[in-house]
């Protein structure tokens, strides 16, 4: 009976500690000392609306806008309830169609791009959302851009320029840049573009589906 006696209030002192207290001090912190991290690092447009978040990555239909690497996450693609890869490997018949689909549809969305289409567009990450993507890549992307907005092609580079971060902490990782907030930046900047055409949204690819900004912008004035 002592021993038992022991044992529950061991339980219950050590779910009072883990389960409440220290949940509790962690969520009070972080919620005093960095609250837009806590809350989800959620990204607002210049109406104050919130588009989407500066942690994940979502699809976008509209040739104005740069588009981040492929999604495998949930059934249509950047869906941050089902963070995951596809579990594919180099030898899946279904991963090189799904690659050489992408190539063509790169090829055919932007004609004018001279290099070979960075490797990052057609490989989608561990978890399908992420947010960015290398400066290369989004440079490639930049001759469909400024061709859809109908502006010069320097000035679009401009603001991919002005968005490129850095390493952490200057040693990990390697430059980077959040497709979400350049889209909004040559919003901003630039005006938000014509909306694409009833049929063409339909026949937009998988990815714009899950998008909070490009679901949003596809049936109004567009502008993560």
């Amino acid at each position: 009976m002592k021993t038992m006696a022991i044992a529950l209030r061991t339980t219950i002192v050590t779910l009072v500690l883990t389960g409440l207290l220290y949940p509790f001090a962690m969520t009070g912190l972080a919620q005093v000392l960095f609250p837009w991290r806590a809350n989800g690092s959620l990204v607002t447009d210049e109406k104050g609306q919130v588009v989407g978040s500066e942690l994940i990555a979502q699809g976008f239909a509209n040739p104005a806008y740069f588009q981040p690497r492929p999604s495998a996450a949930g059934e249509k693609g950047y869906d941050a309830t089902s963070s995951s890869g596809s579990n594919l490997g180099p030898t899946s018949k279904k991963l090189q169609d799904r690659i050489i689909g992408d190539i063509e549809r790169l090829k055919g969305e932007n004609p004018e791009a001279s290099s070979p289409i960075p490797v990052e567009l057609v490989t989608a990450s561990a978890s399908g959302l992420d947010p960015h993507l290398s400066p290369e890549a989004m440079r490639w992307q930049v001759p469909r851009v400024s061709k859809a907005r109908g502006i010069a092609a320097e000035r679009v580079k401009a603001v991919v320029d002005a968005n490129v971060e850095g390493r952490t902490f200057g040693i990990l990782g390697e430059p980077r840049v959040n497709v979400l907030l350049v889209n909004l930046a040559l919003d901003r900047q630039f005006g938000r573009p014509a909306p694409l055409p009833v049929q063409e949204q339909k026949e937009a690819p998988k990815d714009a589906a899950a998008s909070t900004l490009s679901t949003a912008t596809t049936s109004q004035p567009e502008g993560k």
